[in-house]
C-alpha cells in the first residue's frame, strides 16, 4: 500500500499527465527506438550499448520500465506511463540521492531541457549544497560546438541556480530564458574534461536528462534522471548497469508541475530545508 505521501504524488502525476497517458506520441517513441536500434548517435545520448537491441527489444524494455503499450502492432496514438513506475524510480531516485548526501559527495546537475527541468534540478541542487555536497560548475563560459539539423551550431555552457546548460553565445540565461534544448552528450563531457584537468573535484554523481545522464553513465560515473517514452537510451544504459535509476515521466509538461516531485524526492532523501 502506498503512502499518503507516494498516493498523493500518485496522483499529481496523472492529473498533471506527467504519467498516464503522456503527451509524447507513440509514432515519435518507435521512430526514437528505430534510430536507437541503427545506433544513430541522436538516439544514443553518448551511450554505447554493449548489445544489440531491435525495436522489439525496445518496446518490451520500455514496457517494463515506463509502462508503454506491449504491443508492437500499436503504431498510433498518445504513449502511456505507469504512475506506479515512476513512483517507484522515484523512490529509488531519493535512496540515491541520500546515499550521496550522506557521503558529503561532488555532484553536477545539468539539464538539456533548462525550459522545463531547471526548476525541478535547481531545488534538488540546493538540498544537496545545505546538506555539505559540493555543487560543481566546471567549464563555466566554454564553448560547446554540438551539432543540429541546422548544421554545427556554437553554444556556451553555463550554470543557472546550480544547473549546468548551453545557450546562444551572447545570450544571458536567466531562469525565465535559461536556455537551449538539447540532447547531446558535449556539455557532458567539456564539464567533465574541465572538472578533470583542474584542481577542485570530479563529480561522483551526475543528475540530469538526456547527453548528460547516458554520457556520464557510459564514463562510469553514478548517473540518474528523467526519461520520457521516446528516451530508450536512459532505460537501456539502466538495463545495462550504467544508469543507476531512470525515472519514467513526460519531460516537456509546464515547469511548475515538476515541483512536487522535487519536494517528494527531497522529503524521501531527509533533504527537506
Amino acid at each position: 500500500m502506498l503512502s499518503s505521501a507516494a498516493a498523493g504524488l500518485r496522483s499529481h502525476l496523472l492529473s498533471s499527465r506527467l504519467a498516464g497517458t503522456v503527451a509524447t506520441t507513440r509514432e515519435k517513441s518507435l521512430e526514437r527506438y528505430r534510430l536507437f536500434a541503427a545506433r544513430d548517435p541522436r538516439a544514443l545520448l553518448g551511450l554505447e550499448p554493449e548489445r544489440d537491441w531491435s525495436v522489439p527489444d525496445l518496446v518490451a524494455l520500455m514496457a517494463a520500465e515506463c509502462g508503454v503499450s506491449p504491443d508492437p502492432a500499436r503504431l498510433t496514438g498518445q504513449d502511456t506511463i505507469d504512475p506506479d513506475r515512476t513512483v517507484a524510480a522515484l523512490d529509488a531516485f531519493a535512496a540515491r540521492l541520500a546515499a550521496a548526501a550522506r557521503r558529503r559527495a561532488p555532484v553536477l546537475l545539468g539539464t538539456g531541457h533548462p525550459g522545463r527541468l531547471l526548476g525541478f534540478y535547481a531545488s534538488l541542487a540546493s538540498g544537496l549544497s545545505a546538506a555539505g555536497c559540493p555543487v560543481l560548475a566546471p567549464a563555466e563560459g566554454s564553448r560547446v560546438d554540438i551539432t543540429t539539423r541546422f548544421g554545427v551550431r556554437p553554444y556556451n555552457l553555463s550554470y543557472v541556480r546550480g544547473v549546468a546548460l548551453v545557450h546562444e553565445p551572447g545570450a544571458r540565461p536567466t531562469p525565465g530564458a535559461p536556455g537551449a534544448h538539447t540532447h547531446s552528450p558535449l556539455p557532458l563531457r567539456t564539464a567533465l574534461a574541465a572538472a578533470a584537468t583542474g584542481d577542485g573535484p570530479v563529480p561522483e554523481l551526475v543528475i540530469g536528462d538526456h547527453g548528460w545522464v547516458c554520457a556520464a553513465g557510459q564514463l562510469g560515473i553514478e548517473a540518474m534522471g528523467p526519461g520520457d517514452t521516446d528516451d530508450p537510451a536512459l532505460f537501456v544504459g539502466q538495463a545495462e548497469g550504467r544508469v543507476s535509476v531512470a525515472v519514467p515521466l513526460d519531460d516537456t509538461a509546464r515547469p511548475d508541475r515538476y515541483g512536487p516531485l522535487a519536494h517528494y524526492v527531497l522529503n524521501r532523501a531527509c533533504l527537506s530545508q
